[in-house]
């Protein structure tokens, strides 16, 4: 039998486009190409024409770019007053897990914080203890709302350690003369601070009391004080009587709240953040009915 096939050795040797075709669910696509590579058949025949490809190489690249910054990890930065501390790792770990945006936390005294940030210092928002530290960012134009946004109530209480004799406490026992040591938080300085004295002024105990009082920096000293039994009494925030470790450690009462003027943590997103709609979306999150809600197991009041 004759073949069919063409006499020209230098064609016939070579493997048929069928056979290419065949093998090239066995192959990579580098395979492929070096096996069209080895054909005498022009190339033209198996690729895109160069224009037509450096198009298709650069829509695949704009792609990859769109999904790599879609799944890029999305995260807020804020900075906290320290009265939070014992309340915002639940809450921030809650909202990560609603939406995907991990929440980094600095804390310090909203006095502090505030110096920094003025001082321009990277944040995305500030949840202040009060509404004078937000109003600062509000007042230099580095806040992107014209006024602090209220997301809490804040409670101040007295508490004494277990072994204390002055147990249980009431709204008279700061009136026992035998008092010696009340530890505060500097009132200059800590919302807290001032919300104490406000409170024995209407009281007409802080004439009485001031020669006793030991000034913490701030309300996580406060705390140290009367735990470590350095402070007979201290004033401090619910939040912080509300941890598990102070509640073990001793009991405290609510100061009334006609005794002091409201005490309403505010926050601000900063101006200059790169990511405003994320922190945004955070502050709505926590001012949010369901959220609100649930703040009271964490020492806060809801705004309403």
């Amino acid at each position: 039998m004759k073949s069919n096939l063409p006499k020209n050795p230098s064609r016939a040797s070579l493997p048929s486009r069928r056979i290419i075709r065949a093998r090239y669910s066995e192959r990579s696509e580098e395979s492929l190409h070096l096996a069209l590579g080895a054909n005498i058949y022009p190339l033209h025949r198996y690729v895109l024409p160069l224009r037509s490809t450096l198009i298709l190489l650069l829509s695949l690249l704009l792609s990859l770019s769109t999904l790599h910054g879609q799944s890029a990890p999305r995260e807020i930065h804020i900075a906290a007053a320290a009265d939070l501390q014992p309340v915002l790792p639940a809450l921030a770990e809650a909202f990560t897990h609603a939406t995907n945006i991990k929440v980094i936390v600095h804390y310090g005294t909203s006095a502090s914080l505030t110096t920094q940030l003025l001082a321009g210092d990277p944040a995305d928002l500030l949840l202040a203890t009060d509404y004078s530290f937000p109003e600062q960012i509000v007042a230099r134009h580095l806040a992107d709302s014209s006024a602090p946004i209220p997301y809490a109530r804040g409670t101040l209480v007295l508490w004494a350690r277990a072994d204390s004799p002055h147990l249980p406490l009431t709204q008279n026992t700061l009136r026992d003369p035998s008092i010696q040591s009340v530890a505060i938080a500097d009132p200059d300085h800590i919302p807290y601070g001032r919300a104490a004295v406000a409170a024995l002024t209407r009281m007409k105990l802080y004439d009485q009391l001031k020669p006793h009082f030991i000034v913490a920096e701030d309300l996580a000293q406060t705390a140290q004080l009367v735990e470590s039994g350095k402070a007979q009494f201290g004033f401090i925030s619910l939040t912080a009587a509300s941890s598990p470790n102070m509640k073990e450690l001793g009991s405290f009462i609510r100061m009334p709240p006609s005794a002091y003027p409201e005490i309403r943590q505010c926050a601000v997103v900063m101006i200059r953040s790169a990511h405003r709609d994320d922190a945004h979306a955070f502050l709505d999150w926590l001012r949010s009915p369901p959220i609100q809600k649930a703040l009271p197991a964490y020492g806060l009041d809801p705004l309403q």
